[in-house]
């Protein structure tokens, strides 16, 4: 007998899993609400988030994400890494209920297929925006559009706002759904000068009424955006979590080319560490 007959006489049982990817057929996708962080870690956070009295050009502008003790965001490219404890989850959904949009780049959305939305109850949903420069992002698919159409009293979730290059063509159907949750694509001019497209991005933010954007990355975003805060300052608050983890030298680093002064600092210890900070320009 060969091998191959071998392996086949040896076959009892074969499972075939087979995707439906119409949400006509996607399960309920369950989502409970969170309770709210620690006090001690809201009078921390709570002077570094957006405040109604103060009037900017720009939207406020909140950079905050998660890494470890080696300044990794992520396992290795693509990879989605848990780095947080509960208590700082549950800050990240805090933030998010106090910022008028969050944004994140199309890597995260790749690699994560994440919800964008606030579990708090007494929280509101931000506005997710993408940077989905190419139009790589297969809407209709997403756990986010699922959630979108399936709201609830208790948790809700809002249509993207996904921002493309004006010479992208954008797939029809994707489009379709987009606009009839009442999301939208928003064409700018983006060339490989990055300083200037991310004036452009938050030009038009504000042209849409969106006064506070909470960032969570990817890696390429917010080395970005800490690179050009020396002379463009586009950065309010730094809000970090620090993992007890290593993650390696494979991981996903977040390392601006230049030097960074986080002034203003304010800590937090608990299972993890939160550093909230403003920025020296």
């Amino acid at each position: 007998m060969n091998s191959f007959a071998s392996i086949r006489s040896s076959i009892r049982t074969v499972f075939i899993r087979i995707s439906d990817r119409t949400n006509s057929h996607f399960a309920p996708i369950q989502i409970n609400p969170m309770e709210p962080p620690p006090s001690s870690l809201l009078q921390c956070i709570d002077p570094y988030l957006p405040q109604n009295s103060t009037p900017h050009k720009k939207p406020f502008v909140t950079l905050t994400y998660a890494q470890s003790l080696d300044s990794r965001i992520a396992a290795a490219p693509g990879i989605q890494t848990k780095i947080s404890g509960p208590e700082t989850k549950s800050m990240t959904h805090y933030i998010r209920s106090k910022h008028d949009a969050i944004m994140v780049g199309i890597g995260t959305v790749l690699a994560d297929d994440p919800k964008l939305n606030c579990r708090h109850e007494a929280g509101k949903s931000p506005r997710p925006v993408v940077l989905d420069p190419s139009g790589k992002w297969d809407y209709k698919s997403s756990q986010l559009h699922q959630l979108v159409d399936q709201n609830t009293d208790d948790i809700k979730a809002l249509a993207p706002y996904i921002i493309v290059r004006d010479d992208v063509d954008i797939d029809t159907k994707n489009e379709k759904e987009v606009s009839r949750q009442g999301g939208k694509y928003i064409r700018l001019s983006l060339s490989r000068n990055r300083l200037q497209n991310w004036h452009l991005i938050f030009d038009e933010l504000d042209k849409l009424s969106i006064s506070s954007v909470m960032i969570e990355g990817g890696a390429q975003i917010i080395n970005d955006l800490l690179s050009f805060q020396k002379t463009e300052a586009f950065i309010h608050s730094l809000i970090i979590t620090i993992g007890p983890v290593y993650l390696g030298e494979q991981g996903v680093e977040v390392s601006p080319p230049k030097g960074v002064i986080p002034t203003d600092c304010t800590w937090w210890t608990g299972s993890d560490c939160v550093m909230c900070s403003r920025i020296r320009t």
